[in-house]
């Protein structure tokens, strides 16, 4: 199977996420890193989207999770990004997919959560 891969690197979204008061009542900075390895069923032509996985698509479907309700975990969030790729893009195979707060901590650059999976129905 021939695969290629689609990578984002720190998607800026505004977030409502969080358990801590503060967190409540604001959005928050989110960064997204992700990695989607895509299935090559067809020939690529240079002037037809139509022939690879269009990666806006992607995008919106990732900004759409993270800003549609308040979620309180990273985990949580993280886990229904996973979800909603694999339920609609079914020539996503595996993806890695980070989901970072660049502002929890004063004394980091982010802390986050990574989450790492295949598709339910290429397991072994």
């Amino acid at each position: 199977m021939l695969t290629r891969r689609i990578i984002f690197e720190q998607l800026a979204i505004d977030a409502r996420i969080g358990i801590l008061e503060h967190e409540l009542r604001a959005t928050q900075p989110l960064h997204i890193d992700a990695e989607f390895e895509v299935e090559v069923s067809r020939e690529v032509h240079d002037n037809d989207i139509q022939t690879v996985l269009d990666y806006r698509h992607l995008r919106n479907a990732i900004v759409d999770e993270c800003t549609r309700r308040h979620v309180h975990l990273l985990e949580t969030l993280a886990e229904q990004l996973v979800e909603r790729i694999f339920r609609e893009f079914g020539e996503v195979r595996q993806l890695r997919i980070r989901v970072s707060k660049p502002l929890a901590f004063s004394d980091c650059a982010a802390v986050g959560i990574e989450l790492q999976r295949s598709r339910p129905d290429m397991a072994a």
